[in-house]
């Protein structure tokens, strides 16, 4: 992420938190399921056409001509994990890059451009994406489209430019990681999990890495994954498809292909067989916390589902088993919560707990398993089982609401997913999920064997800021 944008809350996960997450499911419950046996709401089908251009560029459309605006998004299949050991935080450096001019638009001229017509744009990076997008009055998109193909056909990779936004990459690093109380919490947990795979570090980068960075690693990293063959197209909203797939031809066909296939890192996680356990005291925490990551299969994969309703039911705001019981029954800790890092390759099931004071984070670890374990023994309720698909519900129909929601859906469907159909069906395999399906994986998943535990501790007063 960069400073020009904090995290993107997928839209399905905030529409959820914000009907449900607070709100007894009593309340929750009518507006989906009206009576017994009927039929759950559904979000409007995407009725999106795809398209490949011969130098191997995606093009996703979707007409919708309710409101004459226009949300445009490249997506290049690069992130965190596909940066080589030594060399992290590139993809993260070229989100920042992106913006610093190409061969016929000066630095920095993009955004003032959509800004111009009443517009905004922003950008992302991911473990597995970097993506770029506007939000824009329709009769602009042909301005928009020689835009991004301009910076992905020419983006100004110089040594000015290099060193100016790797400044600013590390001063976005001290901001949200140094800087911020339990900041380090990923990069530990993440570092003590993963061994080989490119989880094994999150997209920011380090310090160390960003520093002794030359220019021409960076160039020769644009000039690998900044293809349009390592690209997504999608435009949706106000516009005529056949208009804009000729428009798409003209200003995409001409940047080449990459000459060698694009490379990925084949570094699959071996099995984890034995719990691993992480100690870490940072002067800037002031209370103890514990954070348990189980390894989880990757998005869009059969079990996700039924784990993604389990992170509902564990984590899903006040109401949920890990904050009723740590928070309002047992009050050990100010805070418990959990989610599932559902990305491209596995990844973890975040379990943790900020300890109440005169709490140890071992108190901590002993209540979450508790609570964990608790979906392993007894199949969860009927009604709380119609309240976690009552959140999915209204996040995928709450979560389409704009024309960007609608293409991030496509876009992840597509490049994630390798199929934007994905964005259409995914609701029907949560409603498909069971009870039984729910305490299965929670079998399977929630074991010890599977699991790291990142134990954090209050430094003592003059320690350094990290140990």
């Amino acid at each position: 992420m960069t400073i020009r944008q904090g995290f993107r809350v997928s839209a399905r996960a905030l529409a959820a938190l914000a009907i449900c997450a607070t709100l007894s499911f009593t309340i929750c419950i009518p507006p989906l399921f009206a009576q017994e046996n009927s039929a759950p709401v559904r979000p409007p089908k995407l009725n999106y056409t795809k398209h490949s251009l011969p130098n191997g560029l995606q093009v996703i459309l979707l007409e919708d001509h309710e409101v004459p605006i226009i949300n445009l998004q490249v997506w290049y299949h690069v992130g965190g994990k596909d940066e080589r050991p030594g060399r992290t935080g590139f993809a993260h450096l070229f989100e920042h890059l992106m913006f610093k001019g190409s061969a016929h638009v000066p630095a920095e001229e993009h955004s003032r451009i959509i800004e111009s017509v009443g517009g905004f744009d922003n950008a992302e990076t991911t473990d597995d994406t970097t993506n770029f997008f506007e939000t824009f009055p329709s009769n602009y998109l042909e301005r928009v489209l020689w835009l991004e193909a301009d910076r992905m056909g020419s983006l100004n990779v110089s040594e000015e430019n290099f060193k100016s936004e790797r400044e600013v990459v590390k001063e976005e690093r001290r901001v949200r990681i140094e800087n911020q109380p339990y900041g380090y919490l990923q990069e530990d947990l993440r570092a003590a999990a993963f061994t080989v795979h490119g989880y094994h570090h999150t997209p920011i980068g380090s310090m160390e890495d960003l520093d002794k960075a030359t220019i021409q690693d960076v160039r020769d990293f644009f000039s690998t994954f900044y293809k349009p063959n390592n690209a997504t197209l999608v435009i949706v909203g106000d516009f005529d498809s056949t208009q804009a797939l000729a428009w798409s031809n003209k200003y995409f066909d001409g940047i080449p292909a990459s000459a060698k296939p694009i490379p990925r890192l084949n570094n699959p996680e071996p099995p984890q067989t034995a719990e691993r356990v992480a100690k870490k005291s940072y002067s800037n925490t002031p209370l103890p916390a514990v954070v348990i990551g189980y390894k989880i299969p990757a998005r869009y994969a059969p079990d996700a589902y039924p784990l993604d309703l389990a992170s509902n039911i564990l984590a899903g705001g006040e109401s949920s088993r890990l904050y009723q019981t740590l928070v309002y029954k047992e009050q050990i800790a100010v805070q418990a919560a959990g989610f599932g890092a559902f990305s491209e390759d596995p990844n973890l099931f975040w379990a943790y707990a900020i300890m109440n004071q005169g709490h140890s984070a071992a108190e901590g670890e002993k209540s979450l398993v508790g609570v964990l374990d608790g979906l392993k023994t007894t199949p969860v309720e009927a009604r709380e089982l119609e309240k976690a698909k009552n959140q999915e519900i209204a996040g995928y129909v709450l979560g389409r609401d704009t024309d960007e929601e609608k293409a991030v859906a496509l876009a992840s469907a597509a490049v994630i997913g390798k199929d934007p159909a994905l964005a259409n069906t995914e609701l029907d395999r949560y409603l498909a999920a069971s009870a039984a399906d729910i305490q299965r994986v929670a079998k399977d998943y929630f074991q010890s064997a599977h699991a790291t535990v990142l134990i954090v501790t209050p430094a003592a007063p003059g320690a350094p800021g990290q140990q």
